[in-house]
C-alpha cells in the first residue's frame, strides 16, 4: 500500500452529468426575517367590517394596519379586503339609518295629526300612543 505524496498535486473529480446536486440552504445571519405587523389588525379589520355599526372601527382597523404594513414594505391583502367590506357595509348602515329615521319621522307626524288610537290611512295601519 503506497501513500500518496503530499507534494503530488491531486486529481479533482469531474462532477456527474449535471452537476451536483445543491446543498442545503446557508444559514441566514443578521436580522430575522420581518413580521408582517398589519396583518393582525387587517384580519380584524375585516372581521368587524361584516358587524354592521361597528364597521367603522373595522375600516379604521384596516387602514391602521395597511400603513403598518407598508412601512415594512410587505403587502396586505387581508387589510385591503377589510377597506372594502367595511366601506360598503357603512355605506348600508348610513343608507339604512336614514331610511330608517325617515320612517319613523313620518309615523310619528302622522300620530301627531290624528292623536292616539289606532288609524287606517291609505291602506296603512297607524297605531298611536
Amino acid at each position: 500500500m503506497t501513500t500518496p505524496d503530499p507534494n503530488t498535486p491531486q486529481q479533482q473529480p469531474t462532477p456527474p452529468p449535471g452537476g451536483y446536486p445543491a446543498g442545503p440552504p446557508a444559514p441566514a445571519y443578521g436580522q430575522p426575517p420581518v413580521e408582517n405587523p398589519g396583518k393582525t389588525l387587517g384580519i380584524v379589520g375585516l372581521v368587524l367590517g361584516f358587524l354592521g355599526p361597528l364597521s367603522l372601527v373595522g375600516l379604521i382597523l384596516s387602514i391602521v394596519g395597511l400603513r403598518k404594513s407598508k412601512k415594512v414594505g410587505q403587502p396586505n391583502g387581508i387589510a385591503i379586503a377589510g377597506i372594502i367590506v367595511s366601506s360598503l357595509v357603512l355605506i348600508g348602515v348610513i343608507i339604512g339609518s336614514i331610511a330608517l329615521g325617515l320612517g319613523l319621522a313620518h309615523v310619528v307626524e302622522v300620530c301627531n295629526d290624528l292623536g292616539p288610537g289606532t288609524h287606517v290611512q291609505n291602506g296603512v295601519t297607524y297605531t298611536c300612543g
